[in-house]
């Protein structure tokens, strides 16, 4: 159907794109996954059925993810799959739509001009980008504007963004390439080391989501999973257990919590005395795992809370912010 343009924010993740569109809300969310045939680059599939190729395909076909660390590492592939969910998000129009985009805080100028460019192909008359942690701020219904500190933590796909905000803008801020993408390498090593037994990207993230721990469970959970034995070369199913997921994540976690102290120690000590009152507010994917809030509080002795709609925080803030900068009578609307 075609129609006139339109406003829309879009979180471009490692893992999954979501898409918010003015006036509707979040109207997509899809693996940030393409499947590409090698010899003429013809893209087979995008989002939830590229995904379900991961590990399954023949030689003459490809199922990547044009994005790693939450900065693009295929363009070709990034601007097709931006052009078809766009397309699948809010259909032709005869008005090309405004788009703000985010990126991780850490991006270089030439990352940031990648992903502009790359959305300006795929369709968007006009390219903004808004920084993860103050779109994921502003999702989490944190009023920014405020001289007031509030330290957000997004754990996405790629990467974990870490900023203390205080009118408007982010004061203390590090992005780290240690997301839930490592906690999946992580297991998939622990799984390898321990059992000799060798799980794909798609196991791995299911044994994440369903038996992840990163603090002790009062009762413990466990999931069996299908893999390949590495010394006899057959498929072997083993029981995996939350305690010994708390054990795999070890190392990243404690990354993003050395990442968190980090960024208190660097903050103004009135902001601290904020945060202190308000305590950290978690988004993303990566801080559902069980018990990151608990541990975090531990670590820091600052409480911790997990976003409502946490997985969704980004984009909404995104989608708002877009609606902020278009808004008639706003002086920065072009």
């Amino acid at each position: 159907m075609f129609g006139f343009g339109t406003d829309i924010g879009i979180d471009l993740g490692t893992a999954y794109v979501l898409i918010y569109v003015k006036g509707k809300g979040i109207v997509l969310r899809e693996p940030s996954v393409v499947a590409i045939k090698e010899k003429t680059n013809e893209i087979m599939a995008v989002g939830e059925e590229a995904k379900k190729m991961l590990g399954r395909t023949p030689a003459n076909i490809r199922s990547i993810r044009p994005l790693s660390q939450g900065v693009i590492s295929d363009y070709d592939a990034t601007e097709q799959m931006l052009k078809y969910f766009i397309n699948k998000a809010i259909g032709h129009r005869l008005i090309k739509p405004r788009i703000g985009v985010c990126v991780p805080s850490g991006v270089t100028e030439v990352e940031k001009k990648a992903v502009e460019d790359a959305t300006k192909q795929a369709g968007a008359r006009y390219v903004d980008t808004i920084e993860e942690p103050i779109a994921a701020a502003i999702g989490s219904g944190i009023d920014i504007s405020r001289p007031c500190g509030s330290m957000i933590v997004d754990v996405g796909g790629g990467t974990s963004d870490i900023a203390v905000i205080s009118l408007g803008g982010a004061v203390v801020k590090k992005s780290l390439k240690c997301a839930g993408d490592d906690f999946d390498e992580a297991i998939i090593k622990y799984v390898r080391k321990k059992y000799n037994i060798l799980i794909g990207e798609r196991t791995a993230e299911q044994i994440k989501i369903n038996v992840g721990s990163v603090y002790k469970r009062e009762v413990p959970v466990d999931i069996e999973v299908r893999g390949r034995n590495l010394v006899l070369g057959l498929p072997k199913n083993i029981i995996i257990t939350s305690e010994e997921i708390m054990e795999a994540l070890e190392e990243p976690i404690t990354n993003i919590i050395d990442g968190i102290r980090s960024v208190l120690e660097a903050t103004p000590p009135e902001l601290a005395a904020d945060i202190s009152d308000r305590g950290i507010v978690l988004t993303g994917g990566g801080s559902l795992i069980y018990g990151f809030d608990k541990l975090i509080h531990e670590r820091t002795g600052i409480t911790a809370v997990i976003a409502e709609d946490a997985m969704s925080c980004v984009a909404i803030g995104t989608g708002m912010w877009v609606e902020y900068r278009y808004a008639k009578g706003n002086p920065y609307n072009r």
